[in-house]
């Protein structure tokens, strides 16, 4: 099923996506309801609404060869706030004082139940589905350690452009990213250093998720520049694709 958040006219509603057709989708319901509209009539936003993001940094083995750091011995975590969500289609905002703005493509792991000491090999038990994600980082602020702020600027999570919950294996998901229209990241999520049970493993055993919560996994090798008017897109197979256009902020 892929599961959606929308908008139309002054409504917004949890949908499910039928062919070209979104669904009713009440909380709590996993039976698509009545019709209310198409794909091109109602707006996507965001597909879920976490209370916490918890990031994994430097987890693909090309990029860590790419920055030339030190292999990992154990995940690398950073946090992203909540008000850095936004949706599909919307524009990811660069502030005036950020000098490079860059894209990192992830794949985004969405949890479905309370996830507290989760063992690595039962992973699946707690994950609603997947999406894509673009992990906005504003290279300058992290560069003199102001990890927060780089991370966290309003748009800086774009998410979608839905929740992909028939994922049989996830390993074998491929991630593509372009930059106006050139492909820039190429990437497998079966070259993670640490998996998606290993992150959620570590990360559960001091961090309970709860539903709706995101764990994104890290970005291959190819992170690079953006810039206002540049469009960006995060590819997944059996996933999803998610556009995102750069702009300045006021």
């Amino acid at each position: 099923m892929r599961i959606v958040r929308y908008r139309l006219g002054d409504q917004v509603g949890r949908g499910a996506v039928v062919g070209d057709l979104v669904h009713e989708l009440p909380d709590g319901n996993d039976t698509p309801g009545r019709a209310v509209g198409t794909l091109s009539e109602v707006t996507l936003l965001a597909p879920c609404e976490p209370r916490v993001i918890v990031c994994a940094g430097s987890n693909y083995a090309d990029q860590i060869a790419e920055k030339g750091r030190p292999w990992p011995q154990q995940p690398s975590l950073f946090l992203k706030a909540p008000n850095a969500i936004t949706g599909p289609n919307a524009e990811v905002l660069r502030p005036p004082e950020v000098r490079r703005l860059e894209y990192e493509g992830e794949l985004a792991v969405v949890i479905g139940h309370t996830a507290r000491n989760v063992r690595a090999d039962r992973f699946a038990d707690v994950v609603l589905g997947y999406t894509c994600a673009n992990d906005v980082t504003a290279d300058d602020w992290r560069a003199d350690g102001q990890w927060t702020r780089a991370k966290s600027a309003d748009t800086f999570c774009p998410l979608g452009p839905w929740i992909e919950t028939e994922v049989p294996d996830p390993s074998a998901l491929r991630i593509t990213t372009r930059l106006a229209g050139e492909v820039v990241q190429r990437g497998s999520v079966a070259d993670m250093v640490f998996g998606i049970g290993e992150l959620l493993a570590f990360v559960t055993r001091w961090i309970t998720l709860e539903p709706g919560d995101v764990l994104l996994t890290g970005s291959p090798a190819g992170v690079g520049p953006m810039v206002p008017g540049d469009v960006v897109e995060v590819e997944i197979s059996g996933v999803g694709a998610l556009r995102n256009v750069v702009a300045d902020r006021a």
